[in-house]
């Protein structure tokens, strides 16, 4: 009977300590400061990175599509309903327009995210398609919502269309260096390794366009980021890209982070 007893509570035991073993519920943690939740109840990959004022947590959307939480506050980035019913998301205290491309800039998302006091910045050029919000040229710096934006040149150099001018021209799209802080995050937006991207400084984390025609190859992120040296990378709007090239461009900066997450 002790015996059978005793069989009975080593199963028992083996299946508790199983089922613990493969338990969802708590976050994996990478090394670092960073707490990675695998997905949101959504579906989406989350980022929670530490900053000195409290936790920023970055929701990977899709494609160029971002959203990032600190200190009580929503960013929207390039908000497309192509990947999210925005009725279902945090509404935004602040929503970044890249540019006026329709896969960045999407009226219905837009509506579906604000409220009586949303923050618009965006682009000269998308103003014809959305009026009202704050339109930001390259090299401008604004403190809208208590943060401070700073707009940086998003543009081609080498890619161009078919029909010759460049996918992206000069003057035109913006990225933008948010500070939360004392994180300065780099939201490049539609452009290759600009010398303006190049001459950044102190950037915590850079999300870097990578899929040809349009933006970069691996290769000019590599380069970029070789240059300006943001301690965290993520290659983003990257469509089919192989994204384990840049990892393995990158692998031996040892103090430059590469994580890639689900964009497409």
């Amino acid at each position: 009977m002790f015996q059978k007893a005793l069989k009975l509570t080593i199963i028992f035991l083996i299946i508790i300590g199983f089922a613990g073993c493969n338990s969802n519920q708590e976050p994996v943690r990478d090394e670092g400061d960073e707490e990675v939740q695998p997905q949101s109840k959504l579906g989406f990959d989350v980022d929670t990175i530490k900053t000195g004022t409290g936790d920023l947590q970055i929701t990977f959307i899709g494609h160029g599509t971002l959203m990032l939480e600190w200190a009580g506050k929503v960013i929207q980035v390039d908000p497309w309903t192509k990947f999210a019913d925005y009725n279902q998301l945090p509404k935004g205290d602040l929503v970044l327009v890249t540019h006026e491309h329709r896969d960045h800039l999407d009226p219905q998302a837009i509506e579906q995210t604000r409220k009586d006091d949303t923050a618009i910045v965006y682009t000269q050029a998308c103003v014809e398609k959305m009026p009202g919000g704050i339109v930001m040229q390259n090299g401008q710096t604004k403190t809208v919502k208590g943060i401070q934006i700073e707009a940086v040149p998003a543009y081609n150099i080498v890619h161009m269309r078919p029909s010759g001018p460049p996918y992206h021209a000069q003057g035109v799209g913006n990225g933008y260096v948010i500070t939360l802080g004392d994180k300065r995050v780099y939201v490049a937006g539609d452009t290759e390794n600009t010398p303006e991207m190049k001459a950044l400084k102190n950037i915590d984390i850079a999300f870097l366009p990578m899929n040809t025609p349009y933006t970069m190859t691996p290769e000019m992120v590599a380069d970029a980021a070789r240059t300006f040296r943001p301690k965290i990378l993520y290659p983003y709007h990257y469509g089919d890209t192989d994204t384990s090239i840049i990892v393995t461009l990158l692998q031996n900066e040892k103090d430059l982070d590469v994580r890639i997450r689900n964009l497409k």
